[in-house]
């Protein structure tokens, strides 16, 4: 994905090209920066050269100076938040990335190009992120989910889909790139976020579900894309949509509810199962997640209550009551 940037000042494109191929950033993370930083500008032309407000969305940025960005301090950058949050109605998500953008564009010009004297952004608090806890499937749910495929056409593909969304708990974009070759043995490679690769580990369910989808696509006449897995009936490599659909069409099936799950849904469903009952260690779990950070895989466990209470009911010393 090749990117366009000429419509910022030439400080703000060299950081936005440094976080690609320096920091191996991935475009959609990059594509956000743009987007956040442009944002950014254009309240810095309102707040310091009186721009109309009224036409936000259209002021140019490309004459903001780096004089301007020098003139930035604490108190400016949390009234920026401020106005996102009021006048923009940005989520607290949305305004926590907006945080992480402003403290990498500001700690570029602090550390590494040494632009500014010190970093205004470095004390930067980012807002609270009230965690909702991952909607996942039960493990009968699951169990039904994997039943509800049939049909006349696909089920041995559209099987393993599922089977390798529930047990490996892989992301939409990793499956969809699979290529016949990633499989060796109980083991596959895929490319997840920021193109890091990792080895995903196949159970037996995976390896069967696979080789029975691998016998009906050697059946296959006319592949225009022969690295890919999984093929779509145009026998080219399967999309995200078409991926996003199927699992629909089988949550519809096995009576669920299909607004309330997707293909990241399953990503949720198979680390919850692996956590509560593989009793997978929080790191372990990270690694098979591709997770960068541990407070990402963190929000699993904090799931079940079930397992907390058990834990206070077998310490040792419960049984021990004072009699009174």
């Amino acid at each position: 994905m090749s990117h366009n940037f000429n419509d910022l000042p030439d400080i703000v494109v060299e950081f936005l090209n440094y976080m690609l191929t320096i920091k191996n950033k991935s475009s959609k993370t990059v594509s956000e920066y743009y987007y956040d930083l442009r944002t950014f500008l254009r309240y810095i032309k309102v707040v310091k050269h009186n721009a109309d407000e009224t036409k936000f969305d259209e002021l140019p940025v490309i004459d903001v100076t780096i004089d301007d960005i020098k003139s930035i301090d604490l108190s400016d950058l949390y009234s920026f938040m401020a106005y996102i949050s009021r006048e923009r109605n940005n989520s607290a998500v949305t305004r926590a990335r907006k945080v992480a953008c402003l403290k990498s564009f500001y700690k570029y010009l602090y550390t590494k190009v040494k632009l500014i004297d010190s970093n205004p952004a470095a004390e930067l608090d980012s807002p609270k992120i009230v965690k909702r806890l991952p909607k996942y499937l039960k493990l009968d749910e699951s169990i039904n989910l994997l039943k509800s495929v049939s049909g006349k056409k696909n089920v041995a593909r559209d099987y393993a889909i599922l089977v390798l969304f529930m047990n490996c708990g892989l992301r939409l974009s990793e499956l969809v790139g699979i290529n016949v070759n990633s499989i060796r043995g109980d083991t596959l490679t895929v490319i997840g976020k920021g193109n890091k690769e990792r080895t995903v580990y196949l159970n037996e369910a995976c390896q069967k579900a696979i080789a029975d989808y691998m016998a009906e696509r050697s059946k296959l006449k006319g592949i225009k894309d022969p690295k890919a897995l999984f093929l779509s009936e145009r026998k080219v490599r399967i999309s995200p949509k078409t991926v996003q659909y199927l699992v629909k069409k089988y949550i519809k099936a096995a009576g669920l509810d299909a607004d309330k799950y997707s293909p990241h849904k399953l990503r949720h469903t198979a680390a919850t199962l692996m956590y509560k009952y593989g009793h997978v260690d929080i790191r372990a779990l990270q690694e098979i997640l591709g997770h960068e950070s541990i407070s990402t895989t963190e929000i699993y466990t904090h799931i079940d209550e079930d397992q907390l209470r058990n834990a206070v009911k077998n310490n040792p010393l419960s049984s021990i009551v004072k009699e009174s």
